[in-house]
């Protein structure tokens, strides 16, 4: 049986590819910070993290895993000369360092498997200029960087990428979506002409995680409906 740990699971993302591999009969070790889900799935086993605490245990995984997913989430949109440059570091904190520590602490777990694999999640907005946009996009162009140096260094053994999404409909995006003229406004500007859901970048992390992504490491995969490179 494949096992796999995905940080940030309790909603949104996390949570859809929790489901969705648990539907195949794999076994995940998901984590949340605030709220617990209220789950009977025999296949997901949910545990307290917070990737800001010093100390990180996961000495109730097993001694091989087949793949990380690091997803917490944060969208803190405001003008740039609003932010105060704590603000930079909080968010570089839980993107980067956060999804540093959680490696470092599993990284034994993923070489004992057979083809292990990372994932990690940056934004459209790295690749595509936004206002309102400085501090998120910041912290995610480090994860795209990161991402790139860990698979060079991590090859052959273990696989890492990055998905970059576009507006997904999660509660993150609430706030952006919360009436039908914002959500026609949204989806109006994709070249697909309509939000993400959960499940369109759940399917992008099941496929990275997978066999058939077996000869993919190191890239930035662009699930954004067209946002960051078509023009129409």
């Amino acid at each position: 049986m494949s096992k796999y740990l995905i940080v940030g699971a309790s909603s949104g993302i996390g949570q859809k590819l929790a489901l969705k591999l648990s539907e195949e009969g794999k076994k995940i070790f998901a984590t949340y910070c605030k709220n617990k889900p209220e789950s009977e799935n025999e296949f997901i086993d949910y545990n307290y993290l917070n990737v800001l605490d010093e100390n990180l245990s996961f000495d109730y995984m097993p001694d091989s895993i087949d793949g990380v997913v690091y997803c917490p989430g944060s969208m803190n949109l405001k003008p740039f000369s609003r932010i105060k440059p704590e603000e930079f570091i909080n968010d570089f904190n839980l993107h980067v360092t956060g999804a540093v520590k959680v490696i470092q602490s599993v990284l034994p777990k993923l070489i004992k498997a057979d083809n292990s694999s990372i994932v990690l999640f940056s934004t459209v907005a790295v690749q595509t200029g936004f206002k309102f946009h400085t501090q998120i996009s910041a912290s995610k162009g480090a994860v795209e960087g990161f991402t790139r140096a860990l698979a060079a260094e991590l090859a052959p053994k273990i696989r890492v990428n990055c998905i970059a999404p576009s507006l997904t409909d999660t509660p993150l995006a609430a706030s952006l979506l919360n009436s039908e003229q914002k959500a026609e406004a949204n989806a109006l500007r994709h070249p697909l002409k309509r939000i993400g859901s959960a499940n369109d970048i759940a399917c992008m992390a099941e496929f990275l995680l997978s066999e058939k992504a077996a000869w993919i490491t190191g890239q930035i995969l662009h699930v954004d409906g067209g946002m960051s490179s078509v023009r129409i």
